[in-house]
Parts: C-alpha cells; sequence; structure tokens
C-alpha cells in the first residue's frame, strides 16, 4: 500500500470509527431487538412476538393508513406546486429572483417548534386568524384541532408549505440545465408555452421530479414534528398519528424498544418499495 493511500485512510478512520459507532451498529442491533420480547425481564428472544403483533396491531394500521393520506395527498400537491413555483422563479420577467427564492426556501431553515407554534396559532378555533379570514367570507370556524378531518388538513398545509420552496429550488436547477435552444426551436416552429412546458420542460425534468418525489415519500414515511407539535401527538383521538410518531411512542414513550425496531424496519422497507416503484414508473420509457 503506498503511503499516499495509508494517509488518506488514516484520515478517514475516525469518521470510519464513528459511523461505525452511532451508524452501523444501532442499524444492527436495533434489528436484533426486533427479535426480542422487551416488556418482559430479562428480554428474551422471541422473533414471532413484535412481528407478530405488528400485523394484527390495529395502533400500527391507524398510524400505517394516516401515513398513506398524507403520502397520496400531500407529496403529489406539494411536487406540482413546487414545479410551477419553479417555471415562475426561472422566468426572466421576475424582478429580484434572488430574494424571490430565498423567500420561498426560507421555510425549511425556520425551526421546526417555531413554525408548528405559528401554525397552532394560526389555525386555533377561537382567535386563528385563519378562521377569522373565512368568517369573513361567511364560514363557519372550524376546530382544527379537535376534527379529525380538520386536523388532517392542517398536517398536509403545514407540510406542503414547509417543504414546497426547498423542491421548488431543486427543480429549479434541473430547468436551469435544459438549454435555452430547446425552446427557441420550439418557438420558431410556433409551438406555445403550454405545450412546451408539457412537452419539452415535464419530460426534460423527469429524473429531478423523481428525485424529489422519492425524497418526499421518505420525509412522510419519517413525518415526526409536525403531528407531534401540532395536533398535540398526534390527535384528535389518533386521527393523525403517522408512523414516525407511533414509533416515537413505542419507544420512547412505552419503551417497548423491541417492538419499535420492527416498527422502525417496517419503515424503512415500505419507503424502499414506494421509492422502487416511483424509481420503475419514472424510468425512461425508452
Amino acid at each position: 500500500m503506498r503511503a499516499t493511500t495509508r494517509t488518506a485512510y488514516g484520515f478517514l478512520t475516525p469518521y470510519l470509527l464513528i459511523f461505525a459507532a452511532f451508524w452501523v451498529w444501532p442499524i444492527i442491533y436495533s434489528f436484533y431487538l426486533s427479535f426480542l420480547s422487551t416488556r418482559v425481564q430479562p428480554w428474551t428472544f422471541n422473533p414471532t412476538f413484535n412481528w407478530g403483533r405488528l400485523i394484527i396491531d390495529p395502533a400500527f394500521f391507524n398510524a400505517f393508513k394516516n401515513t398513506m393520506i398524507i403520502l397520496v395527498i400531500q407529496v403529489p400537491v406539494m411536487i406540482a406546486l413546487a414545479t410551477l413555483l419553479a417555471v415562475l422563479l426561472n422566468s426572466h420577467l421576475l424582478k429580484a429572483r434572488g430574494i424571490m427564492r430565498f423567500a420561498f426556501f426560507a421555510p425549511v431553515v425556520v425551526g421546526e417548534v417555531a413554525y408548528a407554534a405559528v401554525f397552532r396559532l394560526m389555525f386555533q378555533a377561537d382567535f386563528g386568524v385563519i378562521n377569522k379570514l373565512l368568517a369573513l367570507v361567511g364560514v363557519a370556524p372550524i376546530s382544527w384541532s379537535s376534527n379529525p378531518t380538520a386536523a388532517m388538513a392542517l398536517i398536509i398545509t403545514a407540510v406542503t408549505w414547509r417543504w414546497v420552496g426547498y423542491n421548488a429550488i431543486i427543480i429549479l436547477s434541473g430547468l436551469q440545465s435544459i438549454p435555452e435552444d430547446v425552446y427557441e426551436a420550439a418557438t420558431l416552429d410556433k409551438v406555445s408555452k403550454t405545450r412546451q412546458f408539457f412537452f419539452i420542460t415535464l419530460p426534460l425534468l423527469r429524473p429531478i421530479i423523481l428525485v424529489c418525489v422519492v425524497l418526499s415519500v421518505i420525509g412522510t414515511m419519517q413525518l415526526f414534528a409536525e403531528p407531534f407539535l401540532i395536533t398535540n401527538r398526534g390527535g384528535p383521538g389518533g386521527a393523525t398519528e403517522t408512523l414516525g410518531l407511533f414509533l416515537y411512542r413505542q419507544g420512547f414513550t412505552v419503551l417497548n424498544f423491541g417492538y419499535a425496531s420492527a416498527v422502525a424496519y417496517t419503515i424503512a422497507a415500505i419507503a424502499i418499495v414506494i421509492s422502487v416503484i416511483n424509481f420503475w414508473l419514472g424510468r425512461d420509457p425508452k
């Protein structure tokens, strides 16, 4: 081994040790925990205890259903809005484009606790600004925290607001990589802007949009902060409890580490399956 190679590995060794201690080992150990019954002392090896409970647990399936509702509604809406926003931010007619891009990206850098507190105040049933605005157009006040449908809509709205700008910036980078002469040739052929968007822009953005979809799917499967902070730990009555929140409750509230580990691996498996399906559906037909 050459001296330069040994030097490179020497610099990498501290990181690799930390990575192995805080990433690789916990992943392996949590998989082992999923086969243990951790509700008794001492912990006993029982492969079917946690995995058997998982397939019949109504609380798990409630969290799974809520997560899928958010995934099916929020992700497509957010990606569509992000794509339109990216097109607007890429327009040469827009003034102060740098400031506008930062303004739409800013929600990502806002602390989760701070933004959750703002959303709770805005959607407060008695004095929230949203209900005040609805009252101006004759809509009765909505109890956002006690109505299951309204609470789910609140979570979807909050997550979309926080991440739409982030995805728009990613899609914007893809837009800027499309050669201008493609649009110039289409304009010379008298192709309308609408047709250019659907038949030039969207096909060329397919790989970027696919990345955004996969990242959004993974993020949704781990969704925790919004239902925990905005709807008071997945309320009302578990109507907004997600898989991420269910995992937290099992691991850090009930201290059922074995079952929490089984839930964690199930979440990872579902995210992988959905991501693979997205990659397959988004593949180049050629």
